[in-house]
């Protein structure tokens, strides 16, 4: 009987562990071959700015309450809560201790478009690498040079206060098989190049689903109410319905959408509120071509009610 037992043992360990190597494999980082990032030359400072305006990086990773330039020192520390527990943005200037100053652009890269860290570690997604997935290495190659330029932070943020399990980053692996790709999340007329642009600026660096899409009890998209709406993520009412189903904004003109994007002020005179203040400025300094095109998207995509 002990040899039997034994055995039983020695299988149920061999399984497991068998079966923790088969879901490691299917659920560990995968980071681009360095090759990736080859051959894209000096950097288009010009165009990593406008990136930077579009994927509104000073509107996590700024100090709170900074104004003006003081924006631009990206020192991170904002507390971010949600049902899983307390994020911390992280100081993301190119100070080579506290920040990222010491990465390679394929760190970099990698940490946009895959969402792992550059010691292989897998990220969590509220930092929006989801829809940073849809980023072109031209565009990244782009950013990662105007950060470079702007001003060093010492500032450390605190790590993370998550709960159990959310607090292991393994599980991460899992949560990237069910739901991460770096596909269109609809299906617009790609042959018109306004709407191509605007489904571009949406769907990546402007990740405008992060905050209104509804997600699943495991933070996942609902991948069928796209823009549709959706609680607000720092807990005080919901981010509206931009589709052309909305009540209210489903009947706004694509003149309509580009003006509010430019100036702040809706069709009725109303004026940008919350947390789209700080969205709405970051837009206002893209050229006026993209915010016509992030308009002609929004009045393409399935209306949802």
């Amino acid at each position: 009987m002990g040899a039997r037992v034994r055995k039983l043992v020695s299988a149920v360990v061999l399984f497991g562990a068998t079966a923790g190597g088969v879901a490691w494999f299917l659920t560990k980082p995968e980071p681009w071959p360095a090759a990736h990032w080859e051959g894209l030359g000096e950097p288009d400072l010009a165009n990593g700015e406008r990136v930077f305006w579009a994927g509104g990086c000073t509107s996590c990773h700024a100090a709170p309450k900074t104004e003006g330039d003081a924006r631009l020192v990206l020192s991170g520390g904002l507390p971010l809560k949600s049902p899983f527990g307390t994020f911390h943005v992280p100081n993301i200037s190119p100070d080579e201790s506290a920040g990222i100053g010491s990465w390679t652009l394929a760190e970099f890269g990698t940490a946009m478009t895959r969402g792992a860290g550059r010691n292989g570690e897998h990220l969590y997604p509220s930092f929006p690498y989801g829809s940073y997935a849809r980023l072109t290495s031209k565009d990244v190659n782009d950013l990662w040079g105007f950060l470079k330029t702007l001003p060093k932070s010492t500032n450390v943020a605190p790590p993370h206060d998550l709960r159990f399990p959310y607090n292991i980053r393994l599980v991460l692996g899992g949560w990237k098989l069910l739901f991460f790709t770096d596909k269109p999340r609809v299906t617009v007329d790609t042959g018109n190049p306004k709407l191509a642009r605007g489904q571009y600026l949406v769907e990546g660096p402007g990740h405008c689903g992060e905050c209104h899409t509804p997600r699943n009890t495991l933070g996942g998209f609902e991948a069928d109410r796209w823009l549709a709406g959706a609680p607000n993520p720092e807990g005080e009412g919901r981010i509206p319905n931009i589709t052309p189903g909305s009540k209210s904004i489903g009947a706004w003109s694509e003149s309509d959408i580009v003006t509010y994007l430019e100036t702040g002020f809706t069709p009725d005179f109303d004026s940008v509120g919350g947390s789209m203040v700080e969205v709405q400025k970051n837009l206002a300094r893209l050229p006026a071509g993209d915010r016509e095109a992030i308009a002609a998207y929004l009045k393409a995509v399935p209306a949802r009610e």
